[in-house]
């Protein structure tokens, strides 16, 4: 436990070591071993770069850029190179963000506020769509209408077009996927949209920076960005494959006109008028120079080479699942993403992540869902490159090792109790008690298979709600002492 407010100041040295102490818990950042999460190019000396950069503008305020021009400055900087990486260079805008759901949220914001008129403005987006877009919906009281993708796991065009009505404000998709990595069929998706008179967004927010290299690097990938006619904005994280650090996501739109509705002002008060084109009102311009630096570090020629090292790794590593019997790839893996599904009855998905996790390869399990079966989901990056190669070995011990042990096996009890509760049902005391009874009352996290197999047979909303009330759990600050 770590004490924020003693009642006397603490040496910076100690405070530092008590830092370094509570990361040791943490799942490793570096050594391309951790498929989700955190984006890493295993480049020497980028860190310090980064750091060094944002603690020179930490204490910079993005509230306003005419009292701080260095930082209106790097945002201009870095909007401007993601327009032109993203064909929008021109009469493209944007703005800096603090990550992909606050990109998502304007984009949605700026096309609701664009129709002011709508009562009741929708949204329409293919299931596979970030649940970022559902967050948008529920905080901005817009309709969300999700329409089902095809057997190929990309948004349906003729589907999403009949989805648009009147009402629709916005109809968006992936570049790619996040569960699944595959790209939407852009074009006709913007087209529908334009012939519909409704702004069309790409969700680019995941692979943004790295299709533009792969496609340079010959992979068979659509177009998807501005060089579409009908896309109306885009967003594009660069603490993703920008390899910045986390905190900064950019939110581009074809023109000034569909960006200005995005934008916050209020002068109904006796104090200064605020006027915020993001969410955030007082912004640190630590990432925003972090970003700079990383940018410029890089370069357009480094960012070619280092989606080639990711292309390898994705390429070795699905070569690893389709040698492994009772695995198999769940979709070809055409971007940054390896996804892979059991085909084997006796292996369990959730034990194989545990098993994977025990040998030191951290993945992503992603529950059932409608007809689509559980799968493991690999975020692939640069760094991966040097790993790869021991992955296969590893895989098929793991597989093994999952066959051994065999499926999770719930207790009846535990799943007629599951299958008797409402989301309405669910209080503190009944999920600590779950907690407990599924062994995270320690809070070891490392055996998750028991706790992802009874998430992945209750109903969204129940799983919704006993997550909801696990964090709850978790952030808690603990009793005081006497």
């Amino acid at each position: 436990m770590i004490e924020a407010l003693p009642g006397e100041g603490v040496p910076g040295e100690q405070i530092l070591g008590e830092l370094r102490e509570l990361r040791r818990a943490d799942l490793p950042t570096h050594g391309g071993r951790l498929f989700a999460y955190v984006y890493d190019p295993a480049l020497d000396g980028l860190d310090d770069l980064a750091r060094a950069a944002y603690a020179i503008s930490a204490h910079v305020n993005g509230l306003d850029p005419t009292a701080f021009p260095s930082l209106l400055a790097m945002e201009n900087a870095l909007v401007g190179a993601a327009a032109t990486l993203l064909n929008g260079g021109g009469p493209a805008v944007g703005s800096v963000t603090s990550g992909g759901t606050e990109s998502l949220i304007l984009a949605v914001k700026a096309a609701r506020d664009s129709r002011p008129e709508l009562t009741t403005p929708r949204l329409v987006i293919p299931s596979t769509g970030h649940a970022a877009f559902a967050k948008a919906a529920h905080y901005l009281r817009v309709a969300l209408d999700v329409v089902p993708v095809g057997a190929d796991l990309r948004a349906d065009p003729a589907a999403m077009a009949a989805a648009i009505t009147g009402d629709t404000v916005l109809v968006a998709a992936s570049a790619p996927s996040y569960a699944h990595g595959v790209v939407d069929p852009i074009p006709a998706l913007a087209a529908a949209a334009a012939e519909r008179g409704v702004r069309f967004h790409v969700d680019a927010c995941f692979g943004g920076w790295v299709l533009p290299y792969l496609r340079r690097l010959g992979a068979d990938l659509p177009e998807f960005d501005f060089a579409v006619p009908g896309v109306t904005s885009i967003s594009v994280d660069l603490h993703k494959y920008a390899y910045a650090p986390k905190g900064v996501s950019i939110l581009l739109h074809r023109d000034e006109a569909l960006r200005r509705p995005q934008y916050f002002a209020y002068a109904g008060w006796p104090g200064y008028t605020m006027i915020n084109p993001v969410i955030s009102s007082t912004r640190s311009g630590g990432p925003i120079a972090a970003a700079v630096a990383t940018l410029r570090s890089i370069g357009d020629n480094g960012y070619l080479q280092l989606a080639g090292r990711t292309r390898e790794a994705v390429a070795i590593l699905a070569a690893a699942v389709e040698a492994t019997d009772g695995v198999r790839l769940f979709t070809p893996p055409e971007t940054s993403v390896v996804c892979l599904t059991a085909d084997d009855p006796a292996v369990d998905l959730f034990v194989l992540a545990d098993e994977l996790a025990v040998r030191g390869w951290h993945t992503q399990p992603q529950m059932s869902f409608a007809e689509l079966p559980a799968t493991i989901h690999l975020t692939v990056t640069a760094a991966v490159r040097a790993t790869a190669g021991e992955f296969a070995a590893d895989l098929a011990a793991a597989v093994a090792a999952a066959r051994a042990r065999g499926p999770v096996v719930l207790p009846e009890a535990l799943l007629a109790a599951a299958g008797a509760l409402t989301p309405e049902m669910v209080t503190p005391e009944l999920v600590a008690g779950l907690a407990e009874g599924l062994g995270l009352g320690g809070g070891d996290f490392t055996r998750m298979a028991a706790v992802n197999s009874l998430l992945d047979v209750t109903p969204p909303a129940l799983r919704e709600a006993l997550l909801t009330g696990f964090l709850s759990l978790l952030q808690r600050p603990a009793p005081a002492t006497e």
